[in-house]
């Protein structure tokens, strides 16, 4: 498919994808504040507690029931379609940029595995990740929530570790993510949906429900709530390569987990005592202490022997004052940025996967390429995710020179 028509499939399923997403997250986040600040001092008979609220110039009478009203209304408004739709948004913006791909975002660079052997894993993982899920909460463990979400967290992070084997970071990240949004919105379609039905259908019949049914949706819905900032920072992690693109990429995505677990557990509880209040502080001190733990190594010299490519590019043409001693020449560099990068981040990319510079990021000029030292060092020295799925075969050696320019100060007059 042509990479223009491409990019605007993506942009539109993408943008559905946020919609719907923010709608789902919003509900469940507002759903859990609305329950946790109801006044249950004395409630009228029936009600569980009542809330007085104001937004946008109107107040808000909201009331709870125990069970149910005397008489079911007749229109009962449904929380389903957001996720429903995020997942299926999901699911196509996963095939539209990864499985379309998938040497390019998907496969893990050097790898021999197939484009097809790869979406095998990927659609493999998300049943497999349900089955068990499931089946883990229909076990005895459903009635330790604790102990069951331990494992659960042990689990994704297995996972995360097996991806990151198999998959290029981003795409290691993004089936993590894929995995936990499959097991949220079969939470809602296989588990509390059914509920919901089966309790109002119970009341409209003038018979009591199963208590069974609102627990295991209650035990559910709890993990859905756990699970939203997760991945939301999933959502948003192919903009951060120093996080994916890492060597141990798995463990900076447990980390980054515990961290949401941590600020999502003191909004859930506030509202009881602010014994919780250290996992803001803590939270945001393990971000500040990761970025620290991750931050790239400063490039170092080799000795090792250079590519070919490598040394024809390391070979000035002719000694001058300028390139005297042991710095490294632009002309090295202008080099491998050409034949490495600007294939794709260039005016005119001559990639046929790209029909401009991604990101706007291009390279045509040495005061761009010197502008872009920076992002250059952070994504393929440091962290080696660019070049994408290294179609063009950067070398190690390159990646060097390039990290050895940059630490000496990127200077483009030599």
């Amino acid at each position: 498919m042509d990479p223009h028509y491409t990019e605007w499939l993506s942009l539109a399923i993408r943008w559905v994808h946020m919609i719907t997403g923010v709608a789902w997250i919003g509900a469940s986040f507002y759903f859990v504040w609305l329950e946790n600040h109801l006044d249950r001092r004395a409630p009228k008979e029936g009600l569980a507690g009542d809330l007085w609220a104001i937004h946008g110039g109107g107040i808000y009478h909201l009331e709870k029931y125990k069970l149910a009203p005397p008489q079911m209304p007749e229109n009962l408004h449904w929380f389903k379609w957001e996720a429903y739709t995020t997942w299926l948004s999901g699911m196509a913006l996963l095939a539209v940029v990864y499985y379309l791909n998938a040497k390019l975002y998907l496969i893990a660079p050097g790898s021999d595995l197939s484009a097809l052997s790869a979406i095998g894993i990927s659609i493999g993982s998300l049943i497999v990740g349900w089955l068990i899920y499931t089946t883990l909460c229909e076990s005895p463990l459903g009635q330790k929530p604790a102990l069951l979400g331990a494992i659960l967290f042990i689990l994704l992070i297995c996972a995360a570790w097996a991806f990151s084997l198999v998959f290029s970071g981003r795409g290691a990240f993004i089936h993590v993510g894929a995995i936990i949004g499959s097991i949220m919105v079969g939470n809602v379609f296989f588990v509390i949906m059914p509920a919901q039905r089966k309790m109002v259908a119970s009341l409209e019949k003038g018979e009591t429900p199963d208590p069974s049914l609102p627990a295991k949706g209650l035990l559910r819905s709890r993990h859905n709530n756990y699970f939203t900032l997760p991945i939301l920072f999933i959502m948003i992690s192919n903009h951060f390569p120093s996080t994916y693109g890492h060597q141990y990429n798995w463990a900076i995505l447990a980390a980054l987990a515990v961290f949401s677990v941590l600020v999502r557990h003191y909004f859930n509880t506030r509202h009881l005592s602010q014994k919780y209040a250290w996992t803001i502080p803590a939270a945001a001190l393990g971000m500040v202490c990761l970025a620290f733990i991750i931050a790239p190594v400063t490039p170092a010299t080799t000795t090792e022997p250079k590519s070919k490519a490598a040394a024809a590019l390391s070979e000035p043409a002719a000694p001058t004052a300028s390139s005297a001693g042991n710095s490294t020449s632009f002309n090295q560099v202008s080099g491998i940025i050409r034949e490495r990068c600007t294939v794709c981040h260039a005016t005119q990319p001559s990639s046929n996967l790209f029909s401009a510079a991604p990101a706007g990021v291009m390279f045509d000029t040495p005061e761009q390429i010197q502008a872009y030292a920076a992002r250059i060092n952070a994504q393929a020295v440091a962290s080696q995710v660019m070049p994408l799925g290294n179609i063009t075969h950067m070398t190690k050696q390159e990646r060097r020179i390039l990290g050895k320019w940059i630490t000496e100060g990127a200077n483009i007059s030599n």
